[in-house]
């Protein structure tokens, strides 16, 4: 949780506040590779790309 906070006082402190929703897109796509890549759904992924 620490690197959290961090990232946040980073984007705070410097007024990136644009990275945020980049991160979060990132973090999707990751989990949504993780997932179809676990388990059956990897037709999933195919309709993403």
């Amino acid at each position: 949780m620490s690197a959290v906070k961090d990232f946040w006082m980073f984007m705070k402190e410097r007024k990136k506040f644009w990275l945020a929703p980049v991160i979060i897109v990132f973090l999707l796509l990751g989990f949504a590779i993780a997932f179809a890549s676990t388990s059956s759904a990897g037709a999933f992924v195919y309709t993403l790309f």
